[in-house]
């Protein structure tokens, strides 16, 4: 998970901040409750799979496994909101920009991306995030709301019922298990393909760990962030070492 970025970003050794020590730690605490909550999961979904009964003799008991997923189940649900709060706090006090946020220049940055992944058109120019990080970020984070809001009427089955019909317990249940198998596809098949096996990246995009991203990348990745820091560079390279100019980032300074 990113929050906005903060503004001290400066150029050291080719490189510069992408993310700091915070956003790194809030991605790494983010991804472990993820493993955790899909460890512990999983063979409550398939129960009846040949590998269920190992991973529970290997976690010791069920009661142990279904009481490691609930509080996981807090934890996870208590970093989303603080991530939140700080995250706009972060926004109101004029340390962060909305970079993360959508525009309506998103969906012409999607098409020329079409376009591009079919060889029919040049690379869209990309400020600070691109369409597919966006896309990313807002999936994961309305499918947490799905999670976490399912996951407490799951656990208090009877206090949800007092303030709703009982269908919505099954409702909670199977929409709780879709969303869940949702979130991990999309990690493995889209997320780990963007952060290990890309081209450019393989075998392991670093920049989540030391937070730092090459000037060479960052040109060629996010263009338009490029210009942004780095206004008298990009304007000696000239316009014929630029990737097309697709997509605009409305994003603020």
């Amino acid at each position: 998970m990113m929050p906005p970025e903060e503004k001290d970003v400066r150029e050291e050794e080719g490189s510069v901040l992408r993310f700091t020590r915070r956003q790194r730690l809030e991605h790494h605490i983010m991804a472990a409750l993820f493993i955790l909550l899909t460890v512990t999961g999983l063979p409550q979904k398939f129960s009846d799979a040949f590998w269920a009964g190992s991973v529970v003799r290997l976690i010791g008991d069920l009661d142990l496994m279904r009481w490691l997923h609930r509080m996981a189940g807090f934890a996870f649900g208590g970093f989303t909101v603080y991530f939140l709060v700080f995250a706009s706090l972060d926004v109101l006090r004029g340390r962060a920009a909305l970079s993360m946020a959508p525009f309506l220049s998103d969906l012409r940055e999607v098409y020329r991306g079409l376009l591009w992944a079919a060889g029919l058109g040049p690379r869209p120019a990309a400020g600070r995030f691109d369409y597919r990080e966006k896309l990313e970020f807002w999936g994961m984070l309305l499918g947490s709301g799905v999670m976490i809001l399912t996951g407490l009427i799951l656990y208090f089955p009877i206090q949800a019922t007092r303030w709703l019909p009982g269908q919505v317990i099954p409702v909670a249940k199977t929409a709780h298990s879709y969303e869940a198998m949702l979130a991990l596809m999309v990690i493995v098949v889209w997320h780990l393909y963007n952060a290990m096996f890309r081209p450019g990246v393989f075998p392991l995009d670093t920049t989540i760990i030391h937070g730092r991203m090459s000037l060479g990348r960052l040109r060629e990745e996010h263009p338009l962030e490029f210009e942004r820091l780095f206004p008298e560079k990009a304007a000696e390279e000239g316009e014929e070492e630029r990737p097309a100019r697709g997509a605009s980032d409305p994003s603020p300074a």
